[in-house]
Order: C-alpha cells, then structure tokens, then sequence
C-alpha cells in the first residue's frame, strides 16, 4: 500500500468521513489522483461512498470495518517497532526522550492542524 493510501486511511480514521476534495487537499495530492486512489481502496474493501445527509449533491467516502482494522494494525506494527527501539537505548538516552515528550506532543498538535486544514 502506497503512502498516500495509508494516509487517507489514517486520516478519515481520526477525522470521519470527508469529501474527495478535502481529502485531496489534506493529503497534498491532486482531485483526480485522489479520486483514483478512493477508487482503488474501495475496491479493496477498505473505503466506501456515501451520500451526506444534510447535502444529497456531496459524496463522502467513509472507512470500512477492514479500512479501520488496517490502520489499527500498522498502528500496533508501529508502536511494537518503537518499543523494541527504545528497549535498545540507554538510560540517559530513555530520559532525553522522556524530556522531549512535550515538544513532540506539540509538533503532533502542529501537523494534525496543518494536515486537517481548514475545517468546514
């Protein structure tokens, strides 16, 4: 699966269903391309359409049970990574680490905003 992919998958698990458009914008990538891209996911499964109640002109595309259980799953692939990591560093290294966990919890912040954009 292709960054891009995994991306959008990560993004409508923490945001919900979101138009093409605005994924397209999130994501840095041209409507057509995100169009391509929702199309292949949903054929896999792992996205589907969905029509907006309070706007029958709008499509939403909506993460499936299998979208959300990928994205679950290369989470915990991370996290168990991470923890192996850090199990190999030393203690004054551990420490440093401990000491940036508020600045990293900002930049998190940071790119949440930025990539969520501007909010409807």
């Amino acid at each position: 699966m292709s960054l891009t992919s995994a991306a959008t998958l990560a993004t409508l698990e923490r945001t919900g269903p979101r138009r093409i458009t605005d994924l397209a914008a999130v994501e840095g990538v041209t409507q057509p391309a995100m169009t391509a891209l929702v199309r292949v996911m949903e054929e896999s499964g792992l996205v589907e359409r969905r029509g907006d109640a309070s706007d029958k002109r709008v499509t939403l595309v909506c993460l499936t049970e299998a979208g959300a259980s990928y994205v679950r799953t290369r989470r915990q692939a991370g996290v168990q990574a991470f923890e192996r990591l850090i199990g190999e560093l030393t203690g004054d290294e551990v420490e440093a680490l401990v000491a940036a966990l508020p600045a990293l919890r900002h930049l998190e912040e940071l790119e949440s905003q930025d990539r969520e954009g501007p909010k409807r």
